[in-house]
C-alpha cells in the first residue's frame, strides 16, 4: 500500500525532469550544418564550395594516391615500370583495367585507389600514365 502512494510522486518527478533532459538529448543530437544548394539563400553560417582535384596531374594523384601499393608490389599490386608484372593486365584491355581503378579489385584494390576525390576521368588518366611508364 506504501508503494502506491509513492506511486503519484513517482510521476510527477518524472514529468517535471523529462522536460531538461529531453532538451539536453536534441541538443546533443541537433545537426551541425544545413545543407545550401546554388541559388537557394542560407538561413546562416559560411559556405563552402566543393573543390575537386581534377587540376592535379596524373603523376600527382599517382605519387599520393597510388605510389604506396604500385612502388613495392603490396597486395598484389602490379609494381611501376615492372613489364612482366602488367602485361597479363594490359592482354585484358584497357577498359578492364579502367573499370579496375574506378570501381577496385578484391582483395586488396580499393575503389579508386583511396582517392575518393578523384573523378573516373581522373582514375583513367592514372592509369594511363601507369601504363604508359611500365610498358
Amino acid at each position: 500500500m506504501k508503494n502506491l502512494m509513492l506511486l503519484p510522486l513517482l510521476a510527477v518527478s518524472v514529468l517535471v525532469y523529462a522536460g531538461p533532459i529531453e532538451d539536453e538529448i536534441i541538443a546533443r543530437i541537433h545537426k551541425v550544418g544545413e545543407l545550401c544548394l546554388v541559388g537557394q539563400a542560407c538561413a546562416s553560417g559560411q559556405m563552402m564550395e566543393a573543390v575537386s582535384d581534377s587540376a592535379a596531374s596524373p603523376e600527382a594523384i599517382y605519387e599520393r594516391s597510388c605510389s604506396t601499393c604500385h612502388d613495392l608490389g603490396i597486395a598484389g599490386a602490379p609494381k611501376m615500370s615492372d613489364v612482366a608484372q602488367w602485361a597479363p593486365r594490359l592482354e585484358k584491355g584497357m577498359e578492364t583495367l579502367y573499370d579496375s581503378g574506378i570501381y577496385g579489385l578484391a582483395p586488396g584494390m580499393p575503389a579508386k585507389g583511396m582517392c575518393f576525390e578523384c573523378s573516373d576521368d581522373d582514375i583513367r588518366a592514372v592509369v594511363d600514365y601507369m601504363v604508359a611508364v611500365s610498358q
